[in-house]
């Protein structure tokens, strides 16, 4: 079987976005409207911070074409705040907020850790353990959220479909092959992210997917990526959608994964800062055959950097993008 890759941003809603990749005068409530017409799948950003709610995530599916994919980014409560423990609970809600409504257009779910969180194995598997890799699983945990979530919540499968998970680490200690074989027992994708040296840069491949977050080459969140970058991002995608790998692979582990014939890949660009991602990833989706059916855009505007919004770009500094 053919593999999938899906190529997009994360996040839609920037401010220094608008008469740049936006058109002049599109309202902002049709803002996800235009942006998944021009890229086939958005990373979903705003769970991070706060449980989104059902009405959200049907508006989300209603306004985007039925080949669309949203990964989700997990809530930041599991990961930043209870650090993996006691856990049940707010998986629960979570799962229960309602990404259930993506359907057929719900793709991975990310897990991001902060740079202070350390690998633990025995905390570090309980939480793999706890992950659904089913829709039917998910609603099954969904049903015992607690009494915050009563009328704000949706708990249906209607259809049995896959469940993808993925983990981005920003420690160092995590690079011990304990840490990917865990990974691989329990089929979830260790993000490749390129973080411009800041954080661990490894590719060690440990589901039947691949998700790349590339965030910025030279500057955290802002700078844009050279025809000589994409050429190489296009290269290594086309690697492991083939199930293979790139040449200069760069490994935690010596333990070859699985051989499988294709892999599918999910890359997001959050380089957002200055509106290099949703043009950049327009230009590696051209390096990849991969424009056809997309909505036309005015590049006329793409090396500009938007009118920048100085709070936004503060908050870019921070660990949780």
């Amino acid at each position: 079987m053919a593999a999938h890759i899906y190529i997009g941003i994360s996040g839609w809603r920037y401010a220094p976005w608008r008469k740049v990749f936006y058109p002049k005068g599109l309202i902002q409530k049709r803002e996800l409207e235009f942006a998944s017409r021009a890229l086939p799948t958005i990373e979903l950003n705003g769970s991070f911070y706060a449980l989104q709610r059902p009405s959200s995530y049907l508006r989300w599916y209603e306004q985007t074409p039925p080949d669309f994919i949203f990964s989700i980014k997990a809530t930041r409560y599991i990961t930043h705040v209870l650090r993996l423990r006691d856990i049940e609970q707010p998986m629960a809600n979570f799962l229960a907020s309602g990404l259930l409504l993506l359907k057929e257009k719900l793709g991975p779910i990310l897990w991001q850790f902060p740079p202070s969180f350390r690998f633990d194995a025995s905390l570090f598997e309980n939480f793999l353990k706890l992950l659904p890799h089913d829709t039917h699983a998910a609603a099954k945990l969904a049903g015992s959220r607690d009494t915050s979530m009563h009328g704000r919540e949706y708990i249906k499968a209607e259809e049995k479909r896959p469940l993808r998970h993925a983990v981005e680490i920003r420690n160092k200690s995590f690079e011990t092959p304990e840490f990917v074989a865990l990974l691989r027992k329990y089929k979830v994708a260790l993000v490749i992210a390129d973080t411009a040296g800041k954080w661990p840069y490894k590719e060690d491949i440990t589901a039947d997917f691949t998700y790349l977050r590339l965030h910025g080459a030279e500057e955290l969140y802002a700078s844009g990526y050279t025809d000589k970058a994409l050429d190489n991002w296009a290269s290594r995608i086309e690697a492991w959608s083939k199930g293979a790998q790139p040449k200069d692979v760069h490994l935690i582990s010596s333990q070859a994964p699985l051989p499988q014939k294709s892999r599918d890949v999910y890359c997001y660009f959050d380089n957002d800062i200055k509106v290099k991602a949703p043009f950049d990833a327009r230009k590696l989706l051209r390096r990849l055959d991969l424009e056809s059916g997309l909505a036309e855009l005015d590049w006329s505007h793409a090396d500009e950097p938007g009118e920048l919004n100085p709070t936004k770009a503060r908050s870019k500094t921070k660990e949780s993008h």
